[in-house]
């Protein structure tokens, strides 16, 4: 009999998280559940280029996400939070070790996390936390051991792909996706559709809904909370959407008229020169037209109401199992995503607020008497909720200080008769953020910013104030002559001027030792790589 989504997420799927714990004896289990109950739980959401204004609690009148806005509802919207650097891997090893990529020196895409690093999933694992991951991670190798004690992967590019669950799963079931092949994958793109090129890859999936990965990491995350009893739980759930192509599934593709959405703040009528010359597009940016651009703000717009289905079905369960209350839920995004600003789509280009800028929304924990449906104007960055995640679980290494996160509700009672960006004045005046290993940085107050080329030289400096969708440079104006200079002294002491930019790769770092983990040798991608390649040529 075959299993259909719904019975695989009751039934196996959970059967296989729960499966190590009925082995224990009921002594034992007894004694491992009464220390359970007194941690919280951790459930962290983690979307792929989503631009902060793209969901209706940071005030988008068009787009339909309920459920994350409710968790804004119930918790904190953090409206000063950035990337550290705006590329996948590097931005997801910042947020599991609170370090900035040149400390850590995962570079690209294609890097390892060291293993002596401290991160927050294994300092919760070392603290009796049951751990789990599932979706897209992009580690190198792709189990790498960062402290889940188990993980369940949906990949989207590089060698993840030929080694992750999802891919063999499709395998199986004889399904190719198609549309991710020819937009992540450049044998494929040279000879991809002419559809793909005319739409800027915003196209309806090829895939069965339920083979969507957005539903596959859904249904996978959904199983994982089934096995949670009591506290003690950490999950990384991390959606590879709405990263492009921007495919929702068939059914959820016409979800939204292009015609009737509103652009996004920033959008101008053809592409500036200096972003031209920083990098012309992975699409062509001088192409893209207002027509195309709203047929994928509505395509863009789809695959984050999917992710917000998901995310209702997740904290439905956890209401359901009373285990609500007692988590810790975050969203957010490991970078954001142009989406029309300055005539640019993606990302790769300069360090602009639409790109660096990224949504977070924590809904605390009840032990953590944080109240609901506040607005924080704290300057943070996804560097700090580590220790914040460790602060709220009460693990506090001295790795770690505190939290610019947390700051606003550490006051006395938590007096909200002060005015917020008092109470958070001396906290992180100054987001860091760098790009090209290192070589462009960027230094942001509320009100200024700073973008720094090392190799060429070139400096951009934005009133933000003046000129919020950063479009005229000002750093020649006399004007500003002090303040440029005291933001390029503050990039010079954030990073040491001698600093690594080699990549650290260890393709056989330690891996997490599961029964889903393929062969050490990766010999198995051979059969994988030439099956995927036949179908396309099909």
């Amino acid at each position: 009999m075959k299993l259909t989504r719904r019975d695989f997420v009751k039934t196996g799927a959970a059967m296989a998280y729960a499966g190590a714990a009925m082995s224990e004896s009921r002594s034992e289990s007894e004694m491992m559940n009464n220390a359970a109950n007194d941690k919280i739980n951790i459930l962290l959401i983690h979307a792929d280029q989503h631009r902060i204004e793209c969901l209706g609690a940071y005030g988008n009148p068009d787009i339909r996400t309920p459920h994350i806005d409710a968790l804004a509802k119930d918790g904190v919207r953090y409206e000063n939070s950035f990337c550290p650097y705006p590329v996948c891997t590097p931005s997801r090893y910042s947020l599991l070790c609170g370090q900035y990529v040149h400390q850590h020196r995962g570079w690209s895409n294609h890097c390892t996390l060291a293993p002596e690093i401290p991160t927050f999933p294994r300092l919760l694992r070392d603290a009796g936390y049951a751990t789990c991951a599932v979706g897209k991670m992009h580690f190198t190798p792709t189990y790498l051991d960062v402290g889940f004690d188990k993980m369940f992967l949906a990949e989207q590019d590089g060698p993840g792909r030929w080694d992750d669950d999802y891919h063999r799963e499709l395998m199986a079931e004889g399904l190719v996706d198609v549309n991710d092949l020819e937009d992540q994958r450049q044998e494929y793109r040279r000879q991809a559709r002419p559809e793909y090129w005319e739409s800027f890859g915003a196209m309806p999936s090829n895939l069965p809904e339920e083979w969507h990965t957005t539903s596959w990491i859904g249904d996978r995350a959904v199983a994982a909370l089934e096995a949670w009893e009591g506290g003690g739980n950490l999950l990384m759930a991390g959606f590879v959407k709405p990263h492009h192509p921007f495919d929702p599934p068939a059914s959820r593709f016409g979800a939204y008229d292009p015609d009737s959405l509103t652009l996004l703040p920033g959008w101008t009528e053809s592409c500036l020169p200096r972003d031209l010359e920083q990098h012309r597009g992975y699409f062509p940016h001088e192409e893209l037209s207002e027509k195309a651009l709203r047929r994928v703000m509505a395509a863009y717009y789809a695959t984050i109401e999917h992710i917000d289905d998901e995310v209702g079905r997740m904290v439905g369960l956890l209401k359901r199992k009373g285990l609500y209350d007692n988590t810790m839920i975050i969203y957010t995004s490991d970078h954001g995503e142009y989406m029309g600003f300055h005539h640019l789509l993606l990302k790769g280009n300069h360090l602009y607020d639409p790109l660096v800028k990224v949504p977070l929304i924590i809904k605390y924990p009840a032990a953590a008497n944080v109240a609901g449906n506040q607005v924080s104007n704290a300057m943070v960055s996804n560097v700090d909720l580590a220790p914040a995640l460790l602060n709220q679980a009460g693990v506090s290494p001295n790795i770690w200080g505190q939290s610019p996160i947390l700051s606003v509700f550490e006051q006395s009672n938590h007096d909200k008769h002060k005015n917020e960006s008092e109470k958070l004045g001396d906290c992180h005046k100054i987001i860091f953020c760098e790009l090209l290993r290192g070589k462009l940085a960027m230094a942001r107050t509320r009100t200024r910013k700073l973008i720094f080329s090392q190799d060429r030289g070139d400096t951009l400096f934005f009133d933000l104030e003046k000129d919020p969708h950063e479009l005229e440079n000002r750093a020649g104006d006399p004007a500003y002559r002090d303040e440029v200079g005291a933001l390029k002294d503050a990039i010079e002491a954030w990073r040491p001027s001698d600093m690594e930019h080699k990549i650290y790769l260890d393709e056989d770092a330690p891996m997490i030792n599961q029964p889903n983990v393929p062969s050490l040798d990766r010999s198995h991608r051979l059969d994988i790589i030439a099956w995927y390649d036949a179908q396309m040529r099909d």
